[in-house]
């Protein structure tokens, strides 16, 4: 064999221990995903050691600064060491507690995972002890016991998080979104334990203040938001036997409030926030029928159940958890929503609207301020230019979606002409450009082409030529904006607005100028041309797309996030099934069907005819 063949090859290497720094850093790998991990595991700790009042402190989204100071019983100055030292822990004993954990942490890593990638102290005093005792952790390199001043209590803080693992800081997102997902730990299991104050400042600023010894429901609406209370209804049960046993609280929307994103449903075990399929599918099972499938429904529920018919430990960052029974929670949920549902009354009111002539039975449809023919002349137009698939400008598109047309047939005496009526009932008309087209319905259209009839949704096929639209004007540029005379004022979470200032680049593409203006509004000063002429309202469109920035894999940088608004924004703005078109409009949409790409089916996927 030659020389630098036997060189390549592999050499055996020992096996041996891991440096307990790299096996902490490794452990942070699973329990310290992002700043809202530590802040989750510190609240937990301080909500183990019965504080009655925590506080919360962020800089720069948690990645600078996360300190977290409760008032509980405080650590002995001969355990701080051992409170930072991988695997060591107050809250086990035996290999039997496992199986009926009722702490919110347990496995004794936190810490030691925290302190090993970044700069960590501990401050902490209990009842007995004359001063505090400080103990400051570098990367993991740790610094003796000294005594410090400070009250009864523990304040954890954490800076420079990864700062010795910069492969891991640089996948962190931006501050505003790292703030947002802390914030959303806090709330979360500030809503699990109402009888708690909680605070929480970002960047020196109040964003979270929620008074101790509230009850569930008020803490509840204090999360979910008063403005929810009048749509928002009760669940209970209770069922409970010699082998197992569950209880049941909380409260669950209306299906007017359902949201774009679960990120409205709250689940709690035992005062902790888990995630659980058979849960999450309960919830939606219940509302079948009441809502659109793409819909996700409000919801915060608590469960109580023995420790022991639970198993927590199967998750790394313990947000799932396993049920011994999962049929009976799922049971419970499902019936327990479902009564509620029921007892409620779930009837839209609305103005009936009588006909005065019944020979006419049109007439009992209300006539809506969007069908005159001058708004529609923002949508169709019958001279569409000749285009070739796959080449569409913006341009022609436009020329296309934009330039007036004639006026439809005028009517006399309030009834269409009949001049060209046939005298025989069963005489058919004689075809022509203006009747090959007929809407039924007010939302389908029929029609014919070389192989047989066609069946057109008239909202499908508008909405995929609005979304063209959009895609090509984009492409030129920021969309247009029209600066409204007053501003659009709408309700906001706290969790919304802090993730405003992230959103500034998307809505300035999109032609929308927003901003915060207290603690719960937001005030919408520009707004999209394109929308605003289509009489789309911009409080209840920035709302759901304040929702679907709530949304985990939502990027606003994203093309394929940018693809998604520009489907909602043509779906607002596109005709609707029930809205009544002029010949002129039934030709022109069925010409423009020819001219742009992709027209078999809509943006989400449903097809435009068959």
């Amino acid at each position: 064999m030659p020389e630098s063949t036997a060189q390549a090859a592999p050499s055996t290497r020992p096996i041996r221990r891991l440096d307990p720094l790299l096996v902490n850093q490794i452990a942070a790998g699973e329990v310290v995903e992002r700043p809202a991990s530590v802040a989750k595991e510190l609240v937990e700790n301080a909500l183990d050691a019965h504080a009655t009042r925590i506080t919360v402190e962020l800089e720069r989204g948690g990645i600078e600064l996360i300190r977290v100071c409760d008032d509980g019983v405080g650590i002995e100055p001969d355990q701080l060491s051992l409170a930072v030292a991988a695997h060591a822990t107050s809250k086990l004993d035996a290999p039997e507690d496992l199986s009926r954990i009722a702490t919110l942490g347990f496995r004794g890593e936190a810490l030691a995972s925290i302190a090993s990638v970044s700069r960590f102290s501990i401050r902490s005093r209990t009842r007995h002890d004359e001063s505090a005792s400080l103990i400051e952790i570098v990367g993991g390199d740790e610094s003796p016991v000294r005594p410090a001043s400070g009250p009864v209590g523990t304040v954890a803080t954490v800076r420079n998080l990864f700062f010795n693992t910069p492969a891991r800081r640089k996948f962190l997102r931006t501050p505003q979104t790292e703030q947002a997902r802390c914030a959303d730990a806090v709330r979360a299991l500030a809503a699990a334990n109402p009888r708690i104050a909680f605070t929480l400042t970002c960047d020196a600023r109040v964003a979270l203040d929620l008074p101790p010894d509230q009850s569930p429901k008020e803490r509840a609406l204090a999360i979910l938001g008063p403005e929810l209370e009048s749509q928002l209804l009760e669940v209970h049960a209770d069922e409970f036997d010699d082998a197992r046993g569950l209880s049941l609280w909380g409260l669950v929307g209306l299906p007017a409030i359902a949201r774009a994103t679960n990120k409205a449903q709250h689940v709690f075990l035992n005062g902790r926030p888990i995630r659980d399929k058979a849960i999450q599918h309960a919830i939606k099972e219940a509302y079948r029928g009441l809502m659109e499938h793409s819909r996700h429904p409000t919801a915060m529920l608590m469960l109580e159940m023995d420790p022991s018919a639970v198993d927590v430990n199967v998750h790394p960052s313990k947000a799932e958890v396993r049920f011994r029974d999962s049929s009976l929670v799922h049971s419970v949920v499902l019936r327990a929503i479902r009564d509620a549902l029921r007892s409620a009354d779930l009837t839209p009111a609305f103005d009936a609207v009588r006909s005065t002539s019944p020979a006419h039975p049109q007439a009992v449809l209300p006539s809506s301020p969007n069908l005159s023919p001058a708004r529609f002349r923002d949508y169709f137009t019958r001279d569409v230019p000749a285009m070739t698939s796959g080449s569409l400008s913006y341009e022609a598109l436009r020329d296309a979606l934009e330039k007036p047309k004639t006026e439809p047939p005028t009517e006399v005496g309030g009834q269409p002409d009949t001049a060209d009526r046939p005298s025989h009932p069963n005489q058919l008309p004689t075809p022509t450009p203006a009747t090959r087209v007929l809407q039924i319905h007010n939302a389908y259209l029929v029609t014919q082409d070389e192989q047989g009839v066609v069946i057109i949704d008239q909202h499908a096929l508008h909405e995929r030529a609005m979304f063209e639209f959009l895609l090509a004007r984009l492409g030129r540029g920021d969309l247009e904006s029209q600066r409204l005379l007053t501003p659009a004022v709408l309700d906001a979470s706290p969790a919304q607005i802090e993730r405003l200032p992230s959103l500034a680049p998307l809505f300035k593409r999109l032609g929308v100028e927003a901003e915060p203006i207290g603690p719960a509004s937001i005030a919408v000063h520009c707004f999209p041309t394109f929308l605003f002429d289509k009489g789309v309202e911009p409080g209840p469109f920035i709302h759901e797309l304040l929702e679907k920035a709530e949304s985990d894999d939502f990027n606003p940088t994203d093309e394929q996030t940018l693809h998604e608004i520009l489907d909602m924004m043509s779906c607002k703005a596109a005709i609707k099934a029930g809205d009544k078109m002029s010949d002129d409009e039934l030709d022109a949409l069925v010409a423009i069907r020819e001219q742009i790409e992709r027209s078999s089916s809509c943006p989400h996927g449903r097809p435009t005819s068959v």
